[in-house]
């Protein structure tokens, strides 16, 4: 967005600008974001939109409306102070349409009343032919402090279209509390000028104490005001006298009708109007801005490492119990693992010594059946069988699911619940990454478990039957003596045997026992040359499954947490990147507006 600032007219010129940054604070508020807008920004910022969108309809005018608006309390003259203004009881004038207890506007009859904001058009519409007024629309509105709640709404409703709000007191109300907070809370938004009506009542004998007028300009240096534009007025004297221009006297001393008078008709010419229109623009640019900055999602770089690592710290911590559970399931069963991984090694084994070894394990393991032993088998797992053909990847599973159902489960909502503590205090506020996070605690965990069992035993099985390293060369040479030695001594001992017979026919019948007996006392020594060299212990087997099976969970918690973690920082740099940019259009069309707030005299109508 780029404004020339030598454009002419000015306001017309702002007119587009004030609508796209309306368009794109629509967007940008119905934009689904991860950083959260409270129910008081969202207001604001609405309220904002609105005000964009009504400056940018009025600014298209050649002749640019002033709107000024009477507010003030019960009974402290307003509308008589508007029927003075007027010069006679408006409320006896033609109205366009006849309404109950309705604001009042007073218009140039030249006004087409579709030019009035809507707000106005359903108001009671007054019309008259004064020149000096031409641009002026005078608005009297219902009491800011009325018992009838309607009344106050009608009020907030209208506030939005007033470019200058004259605040009307009495001796009585001046600085009452429901008009005094109402007041702080536009003044940045809309021009203010200040007036104590029945000033007759201040100046009798006896009065003591502060002046009404000295304490308002007091509260109001107080709020920036510097030289607010204060007028003492008389309204009832001059319904009573109409005032006619012409040196009427004051009914009593300070009174300031007169000036009140040749303010609204001479001192708010177009050059005003328009540094009104451009300041109020101005504010409401403001306070966009200054909201914006507000909500600006904050920098989360640096605290999304500190949240990683103390991220990493829990998972870990996590991945380490999870372990604990996951392996003493398996505790039970390890003479089932134990068989399965010495089934694995006996397949590497041929002829005699892989004969052996096969009598040996069915021998060793006979009568055992892990379905009469896994205790948390259910219907679903009943095709597991023997141990000499149990499934592995079935085995893990249930030892996997009785372990989510024992304990994992709760495990991982605690989990959770820490890692969002963790995050807050390190300071990612908890709304961010609650829903992401607890998502990520509903995925099916159990099946991730039973997996990973799964890839562990196989890893590590496969490094028990295949192993690396001097290992390897070891049991290879083991392979070898038991596959060949075996049969080689069977060979040697029938051929002694046989040459005994032949050269010896009286061979004693011990002999053709020998050669058996000599296979077997060789295969017993591999046996245990196999046993102490590469030993089949379940302490060491499971040694290692910890250690892999850890490294594995943790990579698996790992993974979508980190991930949760990573896209939130990403959609909240996206989101600050967003905002920035649209600051930036905002101080833009603001520095186009900054010199034309010194075009004319205005600055008692703001405070600082």
């Amino acid at each position: 967005m780029s404004l020339e600032l030598n454009s002419k007219p000015l306001l017309r010129t702002l007119a587009p600008a004030l609508k796209e940054l309306e368009r794109r604070l629509r967007a940008w508020l119905g934009a689904k974001r991860r950083y959260p807008l409270t129910t008081l920004q969202r207001a604001a910022l609405e309220g904002i939109a609105d005000d964009l969108l009504r400056q940018a309809d009025a600014l298209q005018l050649d002749q640019p409306l002033l709107t000024v608006m009477l507010m003030g309390g019960t009974g402290v003259g307003k509308s008589t102070l508007l029927n003075a203004l007027a010069g006679g009881a408006i409320a006896q004038a033609s109205f366009a349409r006849p309404t109950t207890r309705d604001p009042v506007v007073y218009y140039h009859s030249s006004v087409q009343t579709t030019r009035l904001d809507p707000a106005l058009q359903f108001c009671r519409l007054a019309a008259h032919d004064r020149a000096e007024l031409e641009q002026k629309i005078i608005v009297d509105t219902p009491d800011l402090d009325s018992n009838d709640l309607s009344n106050r709404d009608k009020l907030l409703r209208l506030l939005p279209v007033a470019d200058i709000v004259l605040y009307v007191g009495s001796q009585e109300k001046y600085h009452d509390k429901l008009g005094w907070e109402l007041f702080l809370e536009q003044r940045k938004r809309r021009a203010f000028a200040f007036v104590l009506n029945k000033w007759d009542r201040c100046q009798h004998a006896g009065a003591t104490g502060i002046r009404p007028d000295d304490d308002l300009i007091r509260d109001l240096n107080s709020e920036g005001f510097q030289n607010p534009l204060v007028f003492r007025t008389c309204a009832q004297h001059w319904i009573d006298q109409p005032y006619s221009g012409n040196g009427d006297a004051p009914p009593v001393e300070g009174e300031q009708f007169a000036e009140l008078m040749r303010w609204l008709e001479l001192g708010l010419t177009r050059v005003e109007i328009e540094a009104i229109k451009a300041r109020g623009v101005g504010q409401l640019l403001k306070q966009l801005d200054d909201t914006m900055r507000d909500i600006c999602p904050p920098d989360l770089t640096a605290a999304a490492e500190r949240v990683r690592s103390a991220w990493s710290r829990q998972l870990g911590d996590e991945a380490n119990g999870a372990t604990t559970v996951l392996l003493n399931t398996l505790d039970p069963f390890q003479r089932e693992i134990e068989h399965h991984f010495s089934n694995e090694r006996q397949k590497q084994f041929s002829g005699l010594m892989g004969l052996y070894l096969l009598g040996v394990n069915k021998l060793r393991y006979t009568g055992s059946t892990l379905r009469d032993q896994i205790p948390f088998m259910g219907r679903g797992m009943s095709g597991i069988q023997t141990p000499q053909e149990w499934s592995l990847a079935r085995f893990t599973e249930a030892c996997s699911a009785a372990a989510a159902e024992q304990h994992l489960s709760s495990r991982l909502k605690a989990l959770t619940n820490r890692l969002l503590i963790e995050a807050d205090t390190l300071g990612i506020p908890l709304g961010l990454l609650q829903d992401s996070t607890e998502s990520a605690s509903r995925l099916d965990w159990k099946a991730r478990y039973a997996q990973a069992m799964i890839d562990v035993i196989s890893t590590v099985e496969r490094a028990w039957s295949h192993p690396t390293g001097a290992r390897r060369w070891l049991q290879k040479l083991i392979i070898v003596l038991a596959d060949w030695l075996p049969s080689l001594t069977l060979l040697i001992g029938v051929g002694v045997v046989l040459w005994r017979f032949f050269m010896q026919p009286s061979i004693d019948m011990i002999w053709f026992g020998a050669p058996f007996a000599a296979v077997g006392l060789v295969l017993i020594s591999l046996h245990v040359a196999i046993a102490m060299c590469l030993p089949m212990r379940w302490s060491t087997i499971r040694a290692q499954l910890q250690e892999h099976l850890e490294q594995r969970l943790r990579n698996e918690l790992e993974r979508p947490y980190h991930q949760v973690l990573a896209d939130v920082v990403s959609d909240i740099e996206s989101e600050r990147r967003q905002n920035e940019a649209y600051v930036k259009e905002i101080e833009e069309v603001a520095g186009f507006l900054s010199e034309r707030e010194q075009a004319a005299s205005i600055v008692g109508l703001y405070g600082k």
